[in-house]
């Protein structure tokens, strides 16, 4: 599939992605693209599949039918080739080594550099990124606070290199104006530092906030999908996802 207004072809293609835990089919035939230089975001309620979808595509859950492209070209199933690829994720509960201090996280993000150098300067990019993680390079980040591990698990990611940053519910456990500060970090790297990012998330109004496009996923299922700030102002998803009443 093509952007229509650009000609150009996306950067990660999911086409027919379909997932099963036994007999549980958690995803079902999902078709998503995300192009060059976008946030895109998908919503949905708990339970919708949208954890078990980043999961598929980084190759921590088998493929039951689809495939994934990054480039065009097919992304392998093995979850440490698939960062070795090019897409990195900010997994759900944000996963922090927490034995390790935050300098010896970053440098673990960074397993498929193999630049000494060019280890140096992404990790001095992170610190310029996230100041807070400079403060604390020493500390243990176990013993980080909640907002920290995420900057942390955002970073590490990143020190991968990655041409798509995958990000599967940033704002989970974490206080108001925490997620504000994070998703204004999002924004900073999208803008200066021109990162594709594809997020889950269960805060539908921020996500559509961030993202210039989105997909609405229900019981595994795309059911949705479009600019952001239309999503943000049609009457079913303000019912289902912001709160809202149902017009009678």
């Amino acid at each position: 599939m093509s952007d229509a207004a650009t000609g150009k072809a996306p950067l990660l293609s999911v086409q027919n992605l379909s997932v099963n835990y036994g007999a549980i089919k958690a995803l079902k035939r999902a078709n998503l693209d995300v192009f060059n230089g976008e946030i895109v975001a998908v919503i949905g309620a708990n339970g919708a599949g949208k954890t078990t979808l980043m999961n598929a595509i980084v190759g921590d859950v088998p493929r039951a039918e689809g495939i994934i492209l990054l480039e065009g070209a097919r992304l392998p199933a093995k979850s440490y080739q698939v960062v070795a690829a090019g897409v990195s994720i900010s997994p759900e509960g944000r996963k922090v080594f927490a034995p390790l201090t935050v300098h010896e996280n970053l440098e673990m993000g960074a397993f498929p550099i193999k630049d000494r150098n060019e280890v140096k300067k992404l990790r001095e990019k992170i610190y310029n990124l996230f100041p807070r993680l400079r403060e604390r390079m020493t500390q243990y980040a176990g013993t980080l606070s909640g907002g920290e591990q995420q900057m942390l698990a955002i970073g590490r990611a990143l020190m991968a290199r990655p041409r798509v940053l995958l990000l599967d519910e940033p704002s989970l456990g974490l206080a108001p104006i925490i997620i504000s500060e994070i998703f204004k970090e999002l924004t900073k790297i999208n803008s200066e530092l021109g990162m594709t990012m594809l997020i889950v998330e269960q805060n539908a109004r921020k996500a559509l906030q961030l993202s210039h496009r989105a997909y609405v996923l229900q019981t595994g299922e795309i059911t949705m999908s479009g600019n952001s700030k239309e999503l943000l102002r049609n009457p079913e998803i303000e019912a289902a996802y912001l709160g809202g009443k149902k017009k009678k």
